[in-house]
């Protein structure tokens, strides 16, 4: 009995830390350079500069020599909406090798607000905590840039 309630506790207590895995690492072997790009606004003028950032760096470097990465949270997740007129723009992007982080905490957070569930494009790439995703790449060689 006793054995079986330790357990119990060591599984509840591991739980979260699996839930809260951050996306792995792009396979970019030949990348020089790793860039990741914070998104936390929902301003048309900041989504298209991030956009712009991560365009431009394509295409100064080859893109196989850069691994972006775009993490969006809070009111940032509104560039991953289907109905977002930057929607071509994140899915030629995506194409080229760059990844698109969607935040599952403000996902869910949105879904007790709202009572439903808001929808994403294919493109964007789970993570349960944006700003875990952050400190994730910047301690293994991304450098952050917040346009």
């Amino acid at each position: 009995m006793l054995r079986a309630t330790a357990v119990a506790l060591l599984i509840m207590t591991a739980a979260p830390h699996a839930r809260a895995q951050q996306a792995p690492l792009q396979d970019k072997p030949f990348a020089e350079h790793k860039i990741v790009l914070q998104l936390s606004d929902n301003d048309p003028r900041k989504q298209g500069l991030v956009l712009s950032v991560a365009n431009n760096l394509m295409k100064h470097y080859d893109p196989d020599k850069v691994a972006i990465e775009v993490v969006a949270f809070g009111p940032g997740i509104d560039l991953l909406r289907p109905e977002n007129p930057n929607r071509k723009m994140v899915e030629s992007l995506v194409a080229q090798g760059a990844r698109f982080d969607v935040c599952l905490n403000t996902v869910d957070t949105l879904e007790r607000e709202h009572g439903k569930r808001p929808e994403f494009i294919a493109a964007a790439t789970p993570v349960q905590v944006g700003v875990a995703q952050i400190l994730f790449l910047t301690e293994n060689g991304y450098t952050l840039v917040r346009p």
